[in-house]
């Protein structure tokens, strides 16, 4: 038992830890209620899925922390949800447009900028796309890919895993674990520049309903849940990270993770609660919207 093993402060940091985490399930149930009551049925589902996403990975984080020989299963619950959030958040940017046709019609003749992070942003040279159902299409794609394959590659995962073919740590070529990895990391970066590029086109006119900060709140557990824990389990598994018997340095950089996740993850839902609670104002007329600068002197 991982309770057995633990010092009277192990015990307070793990209950500390336990805590946070139900209450950020409760400040979550509490705001899902009121996005129930409050949000147009066209949009609910969406923010309630969105504001989620910190909850859930607490929770796992949680569970983790508790059960260690739960990590693949863990990791595989938050996956699929964080490939839903980001194909979800692009869908809200879209849905606070007032839809797909309305987005069209408010950014007709316009462009896509794609020269965006995370893959092209240092890709100035890259041409700007026009604004189409085919553009729009294959942003949904983009961000929907990472939602179909991510869950499939980490079922694999745990598959190779129960057979002992897969060792979670393990970063030699001869391997899987470094090849999954590697493609989850490639569809990963493809949604993620879906994301970017509809975001650079409408913050703009989404700055009324504080669509920045909220892609910050999202670009957080983006981070905070991908790179930090891909960094401390590199650096746990170069032993970086020194062992602290009973536990091995792998071991402990995973404990790490996701107490600092418990933590951070917390904040993000508190944060969360003012900043999607608010009431916003509503967007302006079609014949009203002016576009950004830079597409009034680029545009045709």
């Amino acid at each position: 038992s991982i309770s057995a093993g633990l010092d009277l402060p192990g015990r307070f940091l793990f209950a500390t830890l336990t805590l946070m985490t139900l209450i950020a399930i409760l400040v979550f149930i509490e705001e899902a209620v009121y996005i129930y009551r409050k949000i147009p049925s066209s949009k609910r589902s969406i923010i309630i899925w969105i504001n989620a996403a910190a909850p859930v990975i607490s929770t796992t984080s949680c569970i983790g922390m508790w059960v260690p020989r739960s990590t693949m299963f863990t990791n595989f619950t938050a996956g699929i949800f964080f490939a839903l959030i980001i194909h979800k958040f692009l869908m809200m940017m879209i849905k606070e447009c007032g839809g797909q046709k309305v987005l069209l019609r408010r950014f007709e003749n316009g462009l896509f900028t794609i020269s965006t992070g995370p893959c092209c942003c240092c890709c100035l040279c890259l041409p700007r796309v026009p604004i189409t159902r085919r553009t729009i299409f294959w942003l949904k794609l983009g961000t929907f890919q990472l939602a179909v394959f991510r869950p499939v590659l980490v079922f694999l995962s745990i598959v190779l895993w129960t057979n002992g073919n897969y060792v979670l740590y393990n970063v030699s070529p001869k391997g899987p674990a470094l090849w999954i990895n590697c493609f989850i990391g490639a569809l990963t970066l493809c949604a993620l520049w879906a994301v970017g590029i509809m975001f650079r086109k409408v913050r703009i006119l989404l700055k009324c309903k504080n669509i920045i900060p909220k892609f910050a709140l999202y670009q957080f557990i983006v981070i905070l849940n991908q790179l930090q824990t891909n960094i401390i389990n590199m650096l746990a598994t170069q032993r970086i990270i020194p062992c602290a018997p009973p536990l091995s340095s792998t071991a402990r950089g995973s404990y790490i993770a996701q107490q600092l996740l418990i933590m951070e993850m917390f904040l993000i839902t508190v944060i969360s609660r003012v900043v999607y609670r608010r009431k916003y104002h509503d967007l302006e007329p079609l014949e009203c919207v002016a576009e950004e600068p830079e597409d009034k002197q680029q545009d045709p």
